[in-house]
């Protein structure tokens, strides 16, 4: 119903098509490319659209809301971003679910001239995390407080504001940044694109961290992909991935639930989990892995979104979990 915007910036969806299953979509428009005084976008994830096309069933001409700059299509065109209307998309849906996510490719024409032009990729093959990382060190709230190290692998702004709230100072790296010979407080592992197998670089930098202290670690998403990497567990494609608002999880050891925001297509394996480490949380619908801890380290992670935006943020206590433990 909502979210497209934030769903759209999103760097985690670089390489993608979205498929949205709610059938009215562009009634409130999109809000303006507004950024605060520490260069973050108020409104959207990132500074640009990662998603390479959206496909929609009705596309509302019209739009109505009080922040709204432009329309949906107005946006798109700007961006150079493909979408299509007119698409039963909750059909489409089911064929995804029930044959796995695949690639795919919109269509204007259907002669076999312009099908063959199309450049051929395969998505779980290619470093998306690379493509999507900030390429130099920013600071942000600079002598603010404890200082958080954050890598970068497609991390969603609204991470950055969740930290930013709690009077910590955050230095953004690169996804393979060396920071182990940085002064810092605590390190955080923000979401990103792809397949986690492809960040072998990041993996190694993380190893090595986590060989020489024992400072705070936490992760979201692709973050706890690369830490339970790191600590030796393994990796496996989901079938269509978990991609909504509405993701049941349970914390392990607990009959605690909550709903969460998830979007994400490949999960940790917990049966290859070491010994000193155990699940935090697990998937209500497919009991998969969302978030893993150490036994007696600082260290934890949550494969949902607890900042969400857009979603529920009945899971932000993570981060103040982390904070706790700098």
């Amino acid at each position: 119903m909502m979210g497209y915007p934030e769903s759209l910036t999103d760097p985690s969806y670089a390489g993608q098509i979205l498929v949205l299953t709610y059938p009215l979509v562009g009634n409130y428009g999109v809000p303006p490319f507004t950024k605060a005084d520490n260069g973050l976008p108020l409104f959207m994830e990132s500074n640009r659209i990662h998603a390479t096309a959206i496909v929609v069933s009705d596309y509302c001409e019209e739009y109505s809301h009080w922040n709204a700059s432009e329309s949906l299509a107005d946006w798109l065109k700007r961006e150079h971003v493909p979408g299509i209307t007119g698409i039963d998309t909750r059909q489409l849906t089911k064929v995804l679910r029930e044959h796995g996510v695949m690639m795919g490719r919109i269509v204007f024409d259907d002669s076999t001239a312009d099908q063959q032009a199309v450049e051929q990729i395969d998505y779980g093959n290619i470093n998306w995390v690379a493509r999507v990382s900030c390429s130099e060190v920013i600071r942000y709230n600079e002598g603010a407080g404890r200082r958080v190290v954050l890598v970068d692998c497609g991390v969603k702004a609204n991470i950055i504001r969740c930290l930013l709230n709690r009077g910590v100072e955050v230095v953004r790296v690169p996804w393979n940044y060396d920071y182990t010979t940085m002064e810092f407080d605590g390190l955080f592992l923000a979401n990103g694109p792809g397949d986690p197998d492809t960040c072998e670089e990041a993996v190694q930098v993380l190893r090595k961290q986590m060989s020489q202290s024992r400072k705070p670690i936490c992760g979201i998403c692709m973050g706890n992909q690369l830490l339970a990497k790191a600590a030796g567990a393994t990796i496996y494609k989901l079938k269509y991935g978990h991609r909504s608002h509405n993701q049941p999880v349970r914390e392990v050891g607990t009959n605690r639930c909550y709903v969460t925001s998830q979007n994400h297509g490949y999960a940790v394996d917990a049966a290859t989990l070491p010994s000193d480490w155990r699940e935090l949380f697990v998937n209500m619908n497919d009991n998969s892995n969302e978030g893993i801890r150490h036994l007696t380290h600082p260290w934890f992670t949550s494969q949902f979104h607890p900042e969400a935006c857009s979603g529920p943020v009945d899971t932000e206590f993570m981060f103040d979990r982390f904070i706790d433990s700098l």
